[in-house]
C-alpha cells in the first residue's frame, strides 16, 4: 500500500485511494459538498496542518538555514499530542489502504508536506511487519 503526498486541488491519480486534507483551514469559496467533488480532500485533518506560528515561519523561509529552521518547529509539533498519534495511525494504515495527504502549496520542496511525507514513511518502515 502507499501514501501519496499532493497538491490539493490537483487531479486525483489512479488508486490514489482517501484525499486527507492536511490544512490549517478549508478552501475558501467552495461549498462543503465540493471539497470532495473537486479533488480537494475526502477528509480534513488540520492537526498536521503547521501551527499560524510555525505556517508563517515556513512562508517566509528563504534561505536553507530558515527552511531547516521551520522544519525543525513542524517535526516538534508533530512529535507531540494529537498529532503524533494521528502521524501514528496513518502510518499504521499505509500497511493496510492507499491514501493521499495534501496541502495547498504549489512547490512541494517548501511545504510542510513534503516533510510529513518523511514523517510517515519513517514511522511507517518502523511499524513494518516482520516476515
Amino acid at each position: 500500500m502507499a501514501i501519496r503526498v499532493v497538491r490539493l486541488g490537483s487531479k486525483r491519480a489512479p488508486g490514489e485511494g482517501l484525499r486527507i486534507g492536511t490544512v490549517r483551514r478549508p478552501p475558501r469559496g467552495v461549498p462543503k459538498s465540493d471539497f470532495s467533488k473537486q479533488d480537494w480532500y475526502d477528509v480534513w485533518l488540520p492537526e498536521l496542518a503547521p501551527s499560524v506560528q510555525t505556517m508563517k515561519l515556513g512562508q517566509r523561509a528563504e534561505t536553507d538555514a530558515q527552511w531547516a529552521a521551520f522544519a525543525r518547529r513542524y517535526k516538534a509539533e508533530m512529535a507531540a499530542g494529537p498529532a503524533s498519534r494521528a502521524v501514528d495511525l496513518l502510518a499504521a494504515l499505509s500497511h493496510q489502504t492507499d491514501f493521499s495527504v495534501g496541502c495547498y502549496c504549489e512547490q512541494e520542496e517548501r511545504c510542510h508536506r513534503s516533510l510529513l511525507k518523511e514523517l510517515l514513511r519513517a514511522k511507517a518502515a518502523k511499524l513494518a511487519p516482520s516476515s
